[in-house]
């Protein structure tokens, strides 16, 4: 079991250092003046890092460089249409073995949604703290706490389920957490279930981020062709902006069709960390 709420903490120095970075990203900062920005030596900032991330922060910060997006979009988008032609059963699919849909479309949510039992639970994670809510059905919301306003958080769960009965879980929620971060460990046997809401092109988009495989970035215009829709890539990027499942639903994996990693619904910063650190994990593979 990974200690979660110490990641969590050590989420909330890196998430700094990159927002340093993205100011200041013209003059080239070197390690001791990122550190210096959070307040801490560079061996110490050096020893967080790795801890987080697996790798140092100037290896790291490869990864989120626009030459390291742009080689990765080109690779992904090779790995997209692979998956495509082999009618979504190639290798690309393993993301969507961990996952399994039930999806509500906005009649089926008129008739179900009205008394459905929502389980709420605030913990921490490799991005900071985060907001779980589970039905009977599996899990409808994920999302990251930002700024640390809970409150806020919470609406955003109540506005997406109205009508529902909401409760906070009493239940330890450690071994799921530890189950959505450390995939590749997970037996395949016991995939996660989500339940969402939606229109059908917005299920279909959702559906569509399970065949990046993790490491990987592609462009929403990919998703828009993927999907046989390759004109409607605005649309793409509206349904993605508001997943509701963080991170199982990888809409961190789409990216703009220049490599810039931005336009994330928990933030800009969180997003570069995710791309980052899952890149790390899949070269320590």
């Amino acid at each position: 079991m990974v200690d979660y709420s110490q990641q969590a903490d050590d989420y909330k120095r890196i998430e700094e250092a990159i927002h340093f970075i993205e100011d200041n990203f013209k003059s080239q900062p070197t390690l001791e003046q990122i550190a210096d920005s959070v307040h801490l030596s560079k061996y110490h900032f050096n020893r967080i890092f790795k801890r987080w991330a697996g790798i140092g922060p100037v290896q790291f910060l490869q990864f989120i460089t626009l030459d390291y997006t742009k080689k990765k979009l080109v690779t992904s988008k090779s790995i997209l249409d692979a998956s495509l032609d082999a009618g979504l059963s190639g290798p690309s699919r393993l993301h969507d073995l961990f996952v399994t849909f039930d999806a509500m479309t906005p009649g089926d949510f008129k008739k179900q949604g009205d008394g459905l039992k929502i389980a709420y639970c605030f913990c921490g994670s490799p991005f900071g703290e985060c907001l779980i809510a589970t039905t009977e059905r599996g899990i409808c919301h994920f999302g990251f706490v930002q700024k640390e306003n809970r409150a806020d958080a919470l609406n955003q769960l109540y506005e997406a389920w109205p009508g529902a009965l909401f409760c906070e879980n009493s239940q330890p929620i450690d071994p799921l957490i530890n189950r959505i971060f450390n995939l590749d460990q997970t037996d395949e046997s016991r995939p996660f279930n989500i339940l969402i809401k939606g229109t059908n092109f917005q299920i279909n988009v959702w559906k569509a981020l399970l065949q990046i495989p993790s490491g990987n970035v592609v462009s929403y215009q990919d998703i828009a062709a993927y999907i046989g829709r390759p004109k409607a890539f605005r649309a793409v990027a509206s349904a993605i902006a508001i997943n509701p499942v963080a991170y199982l639903i990888p809409c961190h994996r789409v990216i703009a069709k220049s490599g810039k990693i931005h336009q994330y619904r928990w933030g800009s910063s969180r997003k570069k960390a995710i791309v980052g650190w899952e890149a790390a994990k899949k070269m320590a593979i």
